[in-house]
This record gives C-alpha cells, structure tokens and sequence, in this order.
C-alpha cells in the first residue's frame, strides 16, 4: 500500500541539514586540542600525530566512533542479537580505513532498559566476529542499564575504534588527480543507514513476509554490513590508491565529495549498476524521490576506490580475487 505523498528521511525523523548545522557549531564551540592533531573535524576519522611532524613516515593515530542508528528496531522486532554487532564493527571500522589505517583495536558500548544475560551476549558475540572480519581486537567494553529511560527489551549499541597508518600511506584529497577512476565495491544492503526511512515506508509489509524479494524482508533488513577493511588494506599495500570513500549516511554522491580536493568532481555513470530490490521496494512503496533516495541510503554502493587509470585494471582483478564485487564507476575531473 503506497503512502499518499512521498516519503523523506526528515518526514521520518532524520534531519540531515540540521545533523550538519549541529557539527559546524560544534566546530566553533571546541576549546580542547593539542598540536598532535592532524586536520579537524568532518573526516572520516579523526588523526593524532604520535611521532615528529618533520618525519615523513611518522606514525598516527585514527579513531572514529558510530553506532548502527534504529537497525537495532529489526533486531528487536525479530529476537535476533547476533548480528547487530557486525554492523557497528562495519560503521566504525571502514570510517578508520579510509585514510589508510589499519584497525587495531575496538572498544563497545551498550545500553539498555534491563540486562538480559544472553542478549548482551549475543550482542558482543556479533561485535567479536565482526573485528576478527575487521582484523582487529576487540579490548573492552561497557553495559549499562537505563531503566525509566529505555523499555526494558530496548537498547542501543555504539563503538569506537582506533588504527594506526604512517604518514606517507595518509590517503585522501591530496593524492586525488583529474582522470583518476572510480571503483565501485557493491554493498551488502542497506548496511546500517536510512532505517527511520525504510521502517517508516514499509511499516505495514511483516518481517516474515518475502515483499517480493524472494526471501523475508526481516532477513534482508538484518543482513550485517559489509566490512571492507582487510579488502581496503590489501588492495593499499598492493596497487596505488588515492582514496577511499566509505558510504554512509549522505549517500554516494556527499560522501565521495568528502575524498575529493577543491576544483575536481566525481562524475558517476549510475547505469554502471542496479541496486539491490530492497532500494527499489524502499522507493516503490514510498514514493521516495531518486535523490531523496541519492542522500538517504547507499544504494548498493558501500565502499568506493579512487585510483589512477593505470591501477584501475589491477584494482579490479584483486578485490575480484578476495569476492568482492566491484567494477568503474566513473572517473574524476575537473569541476
């Protein structure tokens, strides 16, 4: 049953702009630094300098920290923990390899309305395997109960992750040049972004229904996100990369420009692929509009390689090799 107008992410609750707006005040407002930070905020992941700034190779630090936003609903609503774990290792861990860091080590956060041992559990199991999917540790965490706050079956995961990449393997705007090529690698899914969207459009379709899909949509709204991290570091250590861009919350298009230097632009052919059927479902029953759905989700899109053409071949040819399916999806220019 289609909604009468067409839905958006701010109708369901996600205000973009105003996520953005809230960042650039906090920007204005910050006080605490040392002059081991590297760039400001609005990466992917934050940078700490650990050796001399003069030494060329010196190490750094990156951290990033995510949760995996109302996808913890499906989990929820179909009594399954041990997935959602994965999802926060993906969003945390694929922020840090963007930059060329190698993840080292991963902490947890939950919180919830009461403590049920085998939930918790299951959680952390999630978030276990994911790291070793990552190939880093996971060294602690925290549980804590919100009763009054939170229903006592609810609760929300988070995370946060730190990596280490020398300074002359920094990747990012800087190596990106004019007819460099982009790599697209296809996602899992929805990976853990546009849930309030997807839940609000397809509140009526049961989780255990197949909507068309072939299999339940439950099981495809809990398919874990894709971690690309050891992909990413391989395809570093063997091919020259320029940038990674990891897609998330702002879809391709914003995401990809947070790669890109002042006076290029990515020019994308999107006939290159189709999404998955979820999107289209997500679209159909919603009447969402193309860049409402551009901005909201990543449209089958969940890590993209900016490489020069020489490498595009290689590139290619190696993520091939470790099953990740990827192909050109346009190419850098001048803007």
């Amino acid at each position: 049953m289609n909604v009468e107008r067409s839905a958006t992410y701010a109708a369901a609750g996600v205000d973009i702009e105003a996520g953005d707006r809230a960042v650039e005040l906090i920007k204005k407002r910050l006080t605490s630094t040392r002059p081991e930070v590297v760039g400001g905020l609005g990466g992917f992941a934050g940078l700490f300098r650990l050796d001399a700034a003069s030494d060329p190779a010196g190490r750094l630090l990156a951290t990033s920290t995510d949760g995996v936003g109302t996808k913890v609903a499906i989990a929820q609503a179909m009594d399954r923990h041990d997935t959602i774990g994965i999802d926060l290792v993906g969003m945390v861990v694929d922020d840090i390899v963007v930059c060329g860091a190698e993840p080292l080590f991963m902490t947890d956060y939950i919180a919830c309305g009461r403590v049920v041992p085998e939930r918790i559990a299951s959680i952390v199991a999630g978030i276990d395997a994911g790291c070793a999917m990552a190939g880093c540790a996971l060294i602690g965490g925290e549980t804590a109960e919100h009763p009054g706050l939170l229903e006592p079956d609810a609760y929300d995961v988070a995370g946060a992750a730190t990596g280490l990449v020398r300074s002359d393997r920094l990747l990012g705007p800087d190596r990106v040049r004019a007819g460099d090529v982009v790599i697209a690698m296809r996602s899992s899914g929805l990976h853990s972004n546009g849930y309030s969207l997807a839940r609000q459009v397809l509140r009526d379709v049961a989780l255990d229904s197949s909507a068309d899909l072939g299999v339940p949509l439950g099981e495809v709204l809990l398919t874990p996100t894709r971690i690309y991290a050891q992909d990413c570091l391989a395809l570093a250590a063997a091919v020259e990369v320029h940038a990674l861009c990891h897609v998330t919350g702002g879809g391709l298009t914003a995401n990809l420009n947070r790669v890109l230097p002042p006076g290029l632009t990515a020019e994308i052919d999107r006939t290159s692929w189709a999404p998955d059927p979820i999107f289209d479902l997500i679209a159909d029953r919603g009447r969402v509009a193309p860049e409402e759905m551009e901005r909201t989700f990543n449209l089958g899109v969940g890590m993209v390689a900016v490489v020069p053409p020489s490498a595009a071949g290689a590139t290619l040819a190696l993520l091939g090799e470790r099953a990740v399916a990827a192909w050109v999806a346009g190419q850098i220019a001048s803007s």
